[in-house]
This record gives C-alpha cells, sequence and structure tokens, in this order.
C-alpha cells in the first residue's frame, strides 16, 4: 500500500473520501494527491450487501443505505465482532427529515450483512488503516457516498421507470460535483434534500443555516461549479434520452433477490471446498493482490433461474387446490306425512283395480309391513286412507252413465288411461231416477258399495242422433 501510495503521489496521512456502488457491488478508496485533488486509489469488491436498490426507510427493512454520510473517529470501531468496522452514521440529517429509522449500519469485514455492507477481513484492515492514517494526519472526517450504481446514462436509461429515480437524479448531482471538481462536496439538508456546495451570497459573513425539515435559506453555488455540473447534466440527459430512443429495456425494479455480491466472490464461493473453513480468493482479474477470504457461513444472492423457481412454488402454493366433481344427484318427489319427511325405501310393485286406483300387490301387504321401518308402516297407513278416502268419493257421486256396448267385462284391468272426465257443459244433464229398489237400500251401503258394481248397473240408452249417443260412440273407438 505505501508503494501504491508514492506511485499516486500520495501521502500517507493526506484525506481520504469513500464511494459505494450497489449494483456493480464496488468500494471505492479516493485519496487527496499532493495537488489537492482526490484521485483514485483503489477499487475493492463488496463481498456482500443485501435489500434492493433503493434507500433505507426503516429499522429491519434489510435496505443498505444510500446517500451522504460522513464518518468521524468516533464511529470507528476496533474490537467489531465483524473483525474491524465503522458505523456510516445512518440515518444523517436528510434520512432524519423523511422519518426513517435504523441504527448501527456498517462497512465491515466478513461476508454477511443484515443492511451493512461486507468487505471481507483483509479488504476492511486496509480500508480502516486508510481511515485511521487521515485520522492521525488531521483529517476531521472524510465522507462516503453510497449509489445504487454508477451515475451513467446507461444506467439511467435501465432505471427509468423505477420509483426512486427522482431520488438517484439528487444524488447525481452531489456525484457530479465530486466528478467535475475532483473534491470532497459539501453536504447540507434543507426542505427535504441534499444541497451541494451552498455558500453565503456575495461571500457574505453570515453563516448560513439549513434545516433539514425547514425552508432553504438564500445560497449560492461558486459559478465556476454550477456552469461545470450544468453542462455534464445536460450531456448526460442527452444521452439518455438517445439510449431510450433506441429502445434500451428497463430494469426489472424488484429482482427478487436480497442484495448483491460481487462476481469475485460469487465465483470463489460457487467452487468453495465445504471441507475447509473458507475459500481465500488468489487473484481475480484487476483484484491483484487476493481481496479476501469468503466464510463458510457466507449466502450468495439468488440466481435468476432460482428467482424463476421460487416464482413457480409460490404460484403452486397459492393456486386453490382442485376439486373433484361434484356428483349429480338425483332427486325424487316422496310423498310424506305432515309431521315426518323421510326418505322412503322402494315400495313393491303396485297393481290396479278395476276401478283405476294403485294397490299394492295381492299377498304381499302383509310381509312388507314387517320389512319396512316404523316410518315407512306409517306412510303405508296414510296411502291406505287415501286410497279409501277416494273409493268413498267414487260411491258418492255417479259417473256419466255409458252404453253396454262400450262397458268393459268386469274382470278385465283398466286401462291404463283413464277416459277424460265430462265436460262442464253436459254437467246440467239428469241423472237417471234411482228405482225404489235401490232408494231402500241405505246410506252406508251405497257408500261401502264396490265401484265396479257401480259401473255394471242398467243404464238406459241415449236417444239416436243425441250428443250422448255421438260421445259415447267416440269413447268407445278408443279416441281418448
Amino acid at each position: 500500500m505505501l508503494a501504491d501510495l508514492e506511485q499516486k503521489n500520495m501521502d500517507k496521512g493526506s484525506p481520504i473520501l469513500v464511494r459505494l456502488f450497489k449494483q456493480e457491488a464496488e468500494l471505492e478508496v479516493w485519496k487527496q494527491d499532493r495537488t489537492g485533488h482526490y484521485a483514485l486509489l483503489k477499487t475493492y469488491p463488496i463481498c456482500r450487501w443485501s435489500g434492493e436498490l433503493g434507500p433505507k426507510l426503516r429499522e429491519g427493512d434489510r435496505q443498505a443505505p444510500e446517500g451522504f454520510y460522513s464518518i468521524t473517529p468516533g464511529q470507528m470501531n476496533p474490537k467489531s465482532q465483524y473483525y474491524l468496522a465503522f458505523n456510516m452514521g445512518y440515518p444523517n440529517a436528510y434520512d432524519r427529515a423523511w422519518g426513517r429509522t435504523g441504527a448501527e449500519l456498517m462497512i465491515h469485514g466478513d461476508c454477511s450483512s443484515r443492511g451493512c455492507y461486507a468487505m471481507t477481513d483483509e479488504q476492511i484492515a486496509e480500508i480502516y488503516a486508510l481511515g485511521r492514517e487521515a485520522f492521525f494526519a488531521g483529517q476531521r472526517a472524510f465522507q462516503v457516498q453510497a449509489y445504487p450504481f454508477r451515475m451513467t446514462p446507461e444506467n439511467f436509461a435501465k432505471h427509468r421507470n423505477n420509483p426512486n429515480i427522482a431520488f438517484w437524479k439528487m444524488l447525481k448531482r452531489g456525484n457530479d460535483h465530486f466528478e467535475v471538481t475532483r473534491q470532497e462536496p459539501k453536504i447540507n439538508v434543507c426542505e427535504k434534500h441534499y444541497v451541494f456546495d451552498a455558500q453565503a451570497p456575495g461571500n457574505s459573513s453570515t453563516p448560513l443555516n439549513f434545516n433539514p425539515a425547514g425552508k432553504c435559506p438564500q445560497y449560492e453555488v461558486p459559478a465556476d461549479v454550477a456552469a461545470a455540473v450544468s453542462e455534464k447534466q445536460r450531456q448526460d440527459e442527452y444521452q439518455t434520452a438517445e439510449l431510450v430512443t433506441r429502445g434500451t429495456k428497463t430494469s426489472p425494479i424488484r429482482t427478487g433477490t436480497d442484495g448483491g455480491m460481487h462476481p469475485v466472490f460469487l465465483a470463489a464461493l460457487q467452487r468453495q471446498d465445504p471441507s475447509v473453513g473458507g475459500t481465500p480468493v488468489t487473484s481475480f482479474g484487476m483484484y491483484n493482490p487476493a481481496p479476501g477470504t469468503i466464510p463458510r457461513h457466507a449466502v450468495p444472492p439468488k440466481s435468476p433461474q432460482e428467482i424463476a423457481a421460487d416464482a413457480q412454488l409460490m404460484t403452486a402454493s397459492t393456486a386453490p387446490a382442485p376439486q373433484a366433481p361434484t356428483p349429480t344427484v338425483l332427486r325424487q318427489t316422496v310423498a310424506a306425512t305432515p309431521a315426518q319427511a323421510p326418505t322412503l325405501p322402494p315400495a313393491p310393485a303396485p297393481t290396479a283395480n278395476t276401478a283405476g286406483l294403485l294397490q299394492p300387490a295381492p299377498g304381499t301387504a302383509a310381509a312388507a309391513a314387517k320389512a319396512v321401518p316404523p316410518n315407512a308402516q306409517a306412510a303405508a297407513t296414510h296411502t291406505d286412507a287415501n286410497a279409501a278416502a277416494a273409493k268413498k268419493h267414487a260411491q258418492a257421486f255417479k259417473p256419466f252413465p255409458v252404453s253396454h256396448a262400450t262397458q268393459a267385462p268386469a274382470q278385465a284391468p283398466a286401462p291404463a288411461v283413464q277416459p277424460r272426465s265430462k265436460p262442464a257443459t253436459l254437467a246440467a244433464t239428469p241423472a237417471p231416477a234411482a228405482t225404489p229398489k235401490q232408494a231402500s237400500k241405505s246410506a252406508g251401503e251405497s257408500r261401502s258399495a264396490d265401484a265396479t258394481t257401480l259401473l255394471q248397473k242398467d243404464a238406459p240408452m241415449p236417444a239416436s242422433g243425441s250428443f250422448d249417443s255421438r260421445w259415447s260412440a267416440i269413447s268407445g273407438r278408443g279416441r281418448f
């Protein structure tokens, strides 16, 4: 390190500045050279950072901070459980103005992150020593600039649809101040946004008073700096617009991964031997000497294939389980007593008597009554009662007189379809008078007479050519 400092015209104790880039997983240490400008000393690959691209908002969201932070000697921790560390100072004045919460966000050793930037033990030893020597030489605080990605037109074209784009454009203005001046930008906060290199107007001796959540005081930026920054922004915005016009694809707003890891560590982790305590990374491209040792407990971010597999599992777990088709139930209307409506077992096959009433087959009624449960017997009793009532109704009202020529023999069964009842217009036709013999019978005997006997009684023949004779002739031919 001392040899690199001498080669780049830098002193061991000159001020430093740190820049972080999440997407590229890189940490840069800049150091002031003997001309008084900052120059890049070394780039370190980040072993692990957590969360997504975007600022930290609340405690426990696993987001690594983005913004401008100041590190004082009191924030250096030589006894960290992650070997060596320094506190980033989150939340700063900007974060507090927005009500953001969280604490103890570090840049440390090891390779595990819950909102921190983990660098491996070997790398944090160099970074920590550079900060310590700068403090020993008189630097009171060094600045950490934490960005979501390198502030290039290509990255802004890819992330143009991200809801954090306005916040990132504000960070880019601070980045541009550093890029055009190669000096550490002075940071203030007012009206809940960053202000860079502000000074009192007209070189007034009255110090500016910035309230992070209050109105900004009247200030100005040095003319040469403001002009250079505006020109850089104009060129970058023009290039970004050209890239969008050419159809540059947008990056996903959320990737589904938990942070990132530099490819040098990711490649080493994939070939790590589980029988050893860790994998030393010997050399990888520009990172020589070795950037550090990966501990066995290091967990890499998920690959695109793993993210796709997790999405499929999530979809499968949330999809409704297939249901068996609902069986078709054939329903049958069953007569039941008013007090109960049980489903009755199939009754014996009925037979038709000469009066057309359905009755159980001869010889099976007693056996069926014993075989069926009590509910069925009650239903059968109710059916017999209905049949008796129908029989009494048939005896009380004589049927329309028919000719002897159309009467069926007494022993023949009734037809399946009964003849239609007499039309209403014929209801006025007087019935033949009863004989004295018939009148002498009691009313009870008349109601108990068999329907077959009533149908076989003699009836007068209707006059030839009358409506009755024609109706009998039609019904006798089987038309109804």
